[in-house]
Formats: structure tokens, sequence, C-alpha cells
């Protein structure tokens, strides 16, 4: 029979209990531990899962459980203390929320950690496994746009919560090419302050080394997605070559146009479908070795060196090389240079998400 997994899952919102309930679906993986700030989420929590071990201290409850999986979905500005608690506590597997950390400088820090500890490490950018995305994917591999030259993705959604989904994907397409170098603009302070703290657009560049342009918007002046009406779900994905284009939407769907003909279909973004393979191949790597998730830290990783570069760039000005050889604060760089300017809008529904 198959070892099952010990899991510890830390902050139980929304994002924690899809994956302490995903968890506790597979029959790979038991939920032994839960861990959040707020004692009476964590007490709901914990009675709807069933689990009896559970604190208002993470080091404690992980130390107790001594868990195979370390899983936290906290605010981004923890890193570093989870990834030593994951590591500190023996699990041989870390499972974080996007985006990696807010800095290149905490970046830097967390590469170390984990690359000196040998834990394997996952980042949840599951809209992957989403059907649409997945068929975009297989467009573009079937060869059907020919020599793909542009890959895109736009979210009126601010940076941290979406540039790191915007950029992995841009990077699946590309098939995973890494950059060279990453040139970018931003505007508007608002979001600067918020717990993702982010500029309110920002607008940029990418070359890979295979030659293929990267064009990314993120924020209060990217463009709508008028097909979809949820406006967190107003992303928009895709590749372009001589042949075509085929693009995913995350609330709509998925479409291409090749020399072939045209082709559409539905999809949506849905945790109930898209988490259980996010999951179950976490045990597949825990099982073997040469089974590496698909989103592993070291992919995640080059995706948020692209972000910083982006950040960083808009910050200073010019062109920034990749990848980044020094650590910096790039979100102190954007509170120094972003002026007071307020943001413009591409739409009338961005001004209820960026007010100030």
């Amino acid at each position: 029979m198959d070892r099952k997994y010990k899991v510890v899952v830390v902050g139980m919102g929304k994002r924690g209990m899809h994956h302490a309930a995903t968890f506790q679906a597979n029959g790979r993986f038991e939920v032994a531990g839960l861990c959040d700030i707020d004692q009476a989420r964590l007490d709901a929590a914990a009675a709807k899962l069933g689990v009896a071990v559970k604190g208002t201290d993470a080091r404690e409850v992980a130390a107790s459980v001594r868990p195979d999986v370390f899983c936290f979905c906290t605010m981004p500005t923890v890193r570093a203390s989870m990834i030593r608690i994951g590591i500190e506590c023996g699990a041989r597997l870390i499972a974080m929320e996007k985006p990696v950390a807010i800095t290149s400088g905490e970046g830097f820090e967390l590469r170390t950690l984990l690359a000196s500890s040998g834990v394997k490490t996952v980042v949840s950018h599951q809209h992957r496994y989403g059907a649409h995305y997945q068929k975009v994917k297989e467009v573009i591999a079937s060869g059907a746009l020919g020599r793909v030259h542009t890959v895109y993705g736009t979210a009126t959604g601010w940076a941290m919560h979406m540039l790191s989904h915007l950029v992995d994907y841009m990077r699946w397409y590309n098939g995973e090419a890494d950059a060279e170098w990453a040139m970018a603009q931003a505007a508007g302070r608002g979001k600067l302050t918020d717990a993702h703290p982010s500029p309110d657009y920002i607008g940029g560049f990418v070359h890979f080394s295979n030659g293929v342009r990267g064009v990314v918007e993120c924020g209060a002046g990217a463009p709508d997605v008028p097909e979809v009406d949820y406006w967190w779900r107003k992303c928009r994905i895709g590749a372009q070559g001589p042949d075509g284009y085929a693009e995913v939407l995350t609330g709509g769907g998925w479409r291409a146009v090749t020399k072939r003909g045209a082709w559409s279909g539905e999809g949506c973004m849905n945790y109930e479908l898209d988490m259980p393979p996010y999951v179950q191949q976490m045990a597949d790597w825990l099982d073997d070795e040469k089974q590496v998730h698909p989103c592993h830290f070291e992919s995640a990783y080059k995706g948020f060196e692209i972000t910083m570069a982006l950040c960083r760039s808009a910050a200073g000005g010019g062109q920034v090389a990749l990848p980044l050889t020094s650590a910096a604060n790039e979100l102190e760089m954007l509170r120094t240079s972003l002026p007071e300017r307020k943001v413009l809008f591409s739409m009338p529904a961005n001004a209820k998400e960026y007010p100030s």
C-alpha cells in the first residue's frame, strides 16, 4: 500500500481551506495539524476537517506533528519565517502560496535557505491545471501557430496578486525558456500599502533566450477582457506565431485561430477541478524523485525574478538583465520613484478597486 503523507496547513483563509480540503480528500495525505492566528477561524476549520492538532503558533504545531508536507497559505510578508519552520520541522516538501516573495532581497534569502536544505518546494500556480489552460498549451505545442514569436498576459488585478500567475503561464506557453532582460513602466501608488503591495499598474516587456518577446500588463490600466464578467478573472494569457494565435481567458474559456481554422471552448477557474491534480503531483514527487512537480520552486523563482526585474525597471528606468545578480528592495524603490499622480483606468469598473 502506498504511504500516506502527513500534512500541516498554516492559514485557514479561503486558500488554506482549499489546500486542506484537497489534501484531506486525497487518500495519499492526512491533514494532521492546522494553524491560524485567528482562533475562531482555526476552531471552525478544525471542526470541519476533523483535525485534532491545532494552534495559533505555526512552529509549535509543526514541531508537534513533524509533517511530511508543510503547507502555508499566509500573507506574502512572512515567507522567510514560514520556510524556516518548514525546514526545521523536518518536512520533505513545502507547499507555498504565490508570489515567491515581494522583494528580491527576500527571494534571494528563500532560495539560499531551500538550496541548503534540500527540501522539495512547490508554489501554487495551480491555474495551469484548468482544462482551458491545458487546451491552449496543447495548441501551441502542436505547432499550429508556427514559430511562436510573442507570449502575452494581462490582468486587471494588481501585481503581487496576479503578475506571478501571468509570468508563470507565459513561460509555460514559451517552453519554460529563460528570460534575458525585462523593461517596464508603472503608475499609481495606492496599492503600495496593500497586503500584496504593488504599483497600481505595471506594463512591460520580457526578452527570452529563444528570441520570443513577452508582453505583460497588470493592474488598473490593463485592458478589459469584456468576455469575462467576474473582475478578478479578467485575465488573458496566450501566444502568437506567424500562423495564428491561441489564448486562454481565466474566467471565459479558450480560443485559437490558425491556418487550419478557428476553434474555441469553455472553461473557467475552478479550485475544485484545478487543486486535485496539483496536490496529487506532490505525492508523485514524494514517491519518485524523477517526477518533479511542474510548479516546483526553481521554475517559479525564474518567474519571480522576471517580476522583480520589471519592478526594478519601472523604478529606475532602462533594461534589467536576468538572472538577477544582486538583492534589492523593489517595493522601496517604487515608493521612492513613483509620482503622486493618480493612476488612469482602462475601464470604469477599475475605479472601485483602485480608489486612492
